[in-house]
């Protein structure tokens, strides 16, 4: 059995217990439907829960009925699995919480400039240009959410049939790190890294992690850049968070990433191959 974990993550009360006598969450206020508590890593279970999984997939409102979870358990909603080419249950994706140290011990640009100097300067061939500045939001960054998975439930393409889960985080942005998700492992060992970059967009453009495969991440995006500077600068971040998101959309130049997927956009997908 995998050891408790000794970063500030490990503070956090994980409400998810309770639903082993209490499967519909009443106890916490909540309705849920059928599900299970998983707690699988690659090392075996872990101590406590790591994720509740509904059993089946995911319709149009389940978000939004799921959200006071946030406020009544500190449990976030969040999408996962999906068909494709990747393996839909998070338990079979070899979660390693061990990995994963606490976001806020990370300064998401300094992340950024490392991650930069180590990948992208082979492509772009200039000095790491800092932060993007804050967008403006055009929506409340939770009614956001909603939308954004509401929109990713019911459809075709690689996140077809998701389902969806509850984590115990802090907020939105420690999600990946909270149940040890190693979809970047080949970028970092430690995706606490990446968590502390999402918490910066949480604060600058209003998003939330909405939905993660094996590989993938979707954010939703409330307080998207509204001109192309903004574009641009807010795209060297993805190039550096995900440098596979320009190439794997087959955008010729950091430019016409930044016109096709960041300008304007009321979500961002990635993806590391």
């Amino acid at each position: 059995m995998a050891g408790p974990r000794v970063s500030g993550m490990a503070t956090l009360p994980n409400q998810l217990p309770k639903l082993a006598a209490d499967p519909a969450g009443r106890s916490l206020g909540l309705d849920l439907p059928p599900g299970a508590l998983l707690d699988t890593t690659v090392e075996g279970p872990w101590d406590e829960p790591l994720l509740w999984l509904a059993d089946g997939p995911a319709a149009p409102g389940d978000w939004l009925r799921l959200a006071p979870a946030r406020r009544t358990a500190g449990l976030y909603p969040v999408l996962v699995g999906g068909g494709g080419d990747g393996e839909p249950r998070p338990d079979k994706w070899g979660l390693d919480p061990d990995l994963a140290s606490y976001p806020g011990d990370h300064d998401a640009d300094e992340v950024l400039g490392e991650l930069w100097e180590e990948y992208a300067t082979r492509e772009q061939d200039t000095d790491w240009p800092g932060l993007a500045p804050a967008g403006t939001p055009d929506a409340d960054p939770d009614v956001r959410a909603a939308e954004v998975a509401d929109a990713l439930t019911g459809g075709a393409g690689p996140l077809e049939g998701v389902r969806l889960a509850l984590v115990p985080a802090r907020r939105s942005a420690d999600i990946p790190a909270a149940i040890g998700w190693c979809g970047p492992a080949d970028l970092t060992d430690d995706v606490a890294e990446l968590c502390a970059v999402l918490r910066s967009w949480e604060d600058r453009f209003g998003a939330r992690v909405v939905a993660l495969a094996a590989d993938r991440l979707v954010v939703s995006v409330a307080a998207p850049p509204r001109t192309p500077a903004e574009a641009a600068a807010t795209a060297a971040e993805h190039y550096a968070f995900c440098p596979d998101a320009m190439t794997g959309g087959g955008h010729a130049s950091l430019r016409a990433y930044a016109e096709h997927e960041v300008l304007g956009a009321r979500s961002w997908t990635f993806r590391w191959d």
